[in-house]
C-alpha cells in the first residue's frame, strides 16, 4: 500500500480534436506548469495542460506528438517513493523529441485541466473573445 493509504489518480489525458503535432513549455512555476500545443508554435497555440501543483515533471521543453497511457506500476512506485507519498494526479505519455527513439515524459502533480482557446506568443493589442496572450507576452511599454 502506498504511504498514507492514498492512492495514485493515474490520468490518461483525454484532447479534443484538433491538430496538436507540437507541444512546449509555456510556463512553469512552483504552483502551475502549463503546456502547450498546436499544430505550429510560432505565433500562438490552442491549447494548454494546465498542471496544478507540479511535484515532479520529467519531460524535454520541446516534443511532438504525445502518446498519453495509463502510468506503469514502477512509475507510480518511483515517483511515491522520491517524494514520500503519492501524487495527486500522474500522467504519463511518450513523445517525439528529434532523438531515434520516443521519451518517456512523467509529470505529477495536484490536478490537470485542458483548456482550449488561442493564445498568442506575441503582443496583439486587440484580442477577441477567448484569445489571450501567453504569460511571457508583454506590451511594448512593458519591455
Amino acid at each position: 500500500m502506498l504511504p498514507q493509504e492514498r492512492q495514485v489518480v493515474g490520468a490518461v489525458v483525454e484532447l479534443p480534436d484538433g491538430s496538436w503535432w507540437d507541444w512546449d513549455v509555456v510556463s512553469c512555476d512552483a504552483g502551475e506548469l502549463r503546456l502547450g500545443a498546436g499544430h505550429d508554435l510560432t505565433y500562438s497555440h490552442g491549447l494548454e495542460l494546465v498542471f496544478s501543483d507540479p511535484l515532479f515533471v520529467q519531460c524535454p521543453t520541446a516534443f511532438q506528438d504525445p502518446v498519453f497511457r495509463a502510468p506503469r506500476p514502477d512509475e507510480i512506485e518511483a515517483v511515491t517513493r522520491r517524494f514520500g507519498e503519492a501524487p495527486g494526479i500522474l500522467v504519463s505519455f511518450e513523445a517525439e523529441a528529434g532523438g531515434v527513439e520516443p521519451v518517456t515524459c512523467l509529470v505529477a502533480a495536484g490536478g490537470v485541466e485542458v483548456v482550449q482557446g488561442t493564445v498568442f506568443r506575441y503582443w496583439r493589442g486587440a484580442l477577441e473573445p477567448g484569445e489571450r496572450h501567453a504569460p511571457r507576452v508583454r506590451s511594448p511599454g512593458q519591455q
